[in-house]
């Protein structure tokens, strides 16, 4: 892989991280609860409602960038543990030095992927996962396996939530892949997108959550529905229509997600 150039473009009170021609993140180092991105407040959706307002959540980061959603949490929830996989040392370097951390925020970023990361973990280790991680602006093959997922759940305690940004065009195939592949371990997925990415008008985000434990997609209905940035939350019989009898990837023959190319998306 080449080596990435790394901007960070001023936004108002914010700052935009650029790579790859992509805008990956957007932080307001005065006010983290803040989240520009669509995709990053459906995530605070979902962590918002899987404890009460304030308790310590032991959260799993696979994939750093500007540590947006690192610092939502320490700021939600301070004091809550937190452990990024982040193997671009240049990247947390440049972050660290243009976007500081607040002191004692509890997070901490080593430098490795989020495959061997995880697999350092112990089981039942941590209530949330996020996996929110591109290389050359695609989700990697290695993060979207039945083996991955597997490595998820083990170290997930037993109502943990997994929550992963996947990016896909229509017919959303791929997605439909990743989603049969958590639903190994998973008795309980949702998907949030916008409706013009579900229609197939254009390409975008989309936020898988899984559960063994129920999600309380009803508020995140609710939730979704009064929010700044629409979006449609499938779930349940919805869901598995969607997935249409979709076969999950194994690590012999995983794709990544589809390529972005200075913000357009194509096929190789």
């Amino acid at each position: 892989m080449e080596d990435q150039e790394i901007q960070f473009v001023p936004d108002g009170t914010g700052w935009i991280l650029v790579m790859d021609e992509v805008a990956h993140s957007w932080v307001d180092l005065d006010d983290p609860l803040r989240l520009e991105f669509a995709y990053m407040r459906r995530v605070a959706d979902y962590l918002d409602t899987a404890a009460p307002p304030g308790e310590r959540m032991r959260v799993i980061h696979i994939g750093g960038g500007a540590l947006t959603m690192a610092r939502y949490i320490a700021a939600r929830r301070p004091t809550s543990p937190q452990i990024v996989l982040e193997p671009n040392e240049d990247l947390t370097a440049a972050v660290r030095d243009k976007l500081p951390l607040p002191a004692h925020s509890g997070i901490k970023v080593r430098a490795t992927d989020g495959r061997t990361g995880l697999t350092q973990m112990p089981d039942d280790y941590a209530q949330v996962i996020i996996v929110d991680a591109f290389a050359d602006a695609r989700v990697p093959p290695s993060l979207v396996s039945v083996e991955f997922f597997a490595e998820c759940f083990r170290v997930l305690n037993p109502d943990g939530l997994l929550l992963f940004n996947v990016i896909d065009i229509f017919p959303l195939t791929w997605t439909k892949r990743v989603l049969a592949g958590i639903a190994r371990f998973a008795d309980h997925l949702a998907l949030s997108a916008e409706p013009a990415v579900l229609k197939g008008h254009r390409h975008g985000n989309l936020v898988l959550a899984a559960s063994r434990a129920p999600l309380d997609t009803d508020l995140i209905v609710r939730l979704a529905a009064g929010s700044a940035f629409p979006c449609r939350i499938v779930h349940d019989e919805q869901l598995t229509k969607f997935m249409g009898g979709a076969s999950a990837f194994y690590d012999d023959e995983a794709e990544g997600s589809p390529k972005v190319v200075r913000g357009l998306l194509h096929f190789e």
